[in-house]
């Protein structure tokens, strides 16, 4: 499905990221691990099933970090196919009503979470535009479409990569790129385990089980077949699009 493209992959060390990673690398991609955490062991655990892999370090805030990134993929593959912006700030956010969210958070999630997204998308296009081919898979959450209280940082961030995927997909217009968005439900990371007390966490993993068609928790693997299928030459007439995976709480 993937074979002979190269998938470069940010916030590859864990999570969903991780998944994504090793999934696309099942698919015959060669993948580039890029994350600011090292990427050992998602690499390690490519190259145990025979795929090909690098791990670049990285902060994708930087316009330079990110450029370093492109570089080091078409150093090591040749070219550039698929870039997904999984980046993105979320572990370390608390519960907080939104008058007390500190500025200085306010800021990072935003820098993160939407110039990185940014930074990725304009150190990859060129290459992408001269091959004339390219994929682009931007991920949003479905708190987009829910309005979920407490995480107003976050979630205007989010908001902010859905519109950034519509208009860029227009701005591509005609070059053979295509510009896609996901949008997870709550996954179960260390990340979302980590945003509230245990018993907070279980009060609201037991209301998004009630609000969920499929009754389960999303486990990041969940996420890689909606992400592997906007990344492949099926999707070649999907651009502008976000695709909901959240087990049917957003229905629309």
């Amino acid at each position: 499905m993937l074979k002979q493209r190269v998938a470069i992959i940010t916030g590859a060390a864990r999570g969903i990221g991780q998944s994504m990673a090793l999934h696309f690398s099942r698919l015959g991609a060669s993948v580039v691990a890029a994350d600011r955490l090292d990427c050992e062991e998602t690499v390690r655990q490519i190259g145990n099933a025979s795929g090909e892999a690098i791990g670049v370090i990285g902060d994708v805030t930087s316009a330079r970090d990110a450029s370093t990134i492109v570089e080091a993929s078409i150093a090591e593959f040749g070219h550039v196919d698929i870039l997904v912006n999984n980046a993105a700030l979320y572990g370390g956010i608390r519960i907080t009503g939104f008058e007390d969210i500190p500025e200085e958070e306010w800021d990072r999630v935003m820098s993160v979470n939407v110039k990185g997204v940014w930074q990725m998308c304009r150190a990859v296009a060129p290459r992408m535009r001269h091959r004339g081919h390219g994929r682009i898979i931007n991920i949003s959450s479905n708190v987009v479409f829910m309005g979920k209280p407490g995480f107003l940082h976050y979630v205007a961030s989010k908001g902010a990569v859905w519109a950034l995927t519509n208009a860029l997909s227009r701005e591509l217009s005609g070059t053979g790129i295509t510009v896609n968005g996901l949008a997870p439900g709550y996954t179960t990371t260390d990340a979302t385990r980590s945003m509230a007390s245990p018993e907070a966490v279980k009060e609201l993993e037991t209301e998004i089980l009630r609000s969920q068609s499929v009754p389960r928790l999303i486990e990041p693997a969940d996420l890689v077949g909606a992400a592997a299928f906007l990344a492949s030459e099926a999707a070649e007439f999907v651009t502008g699009q976000t695709i909901v995976v959240d087990g049917g709480t957003i229905t629309r």
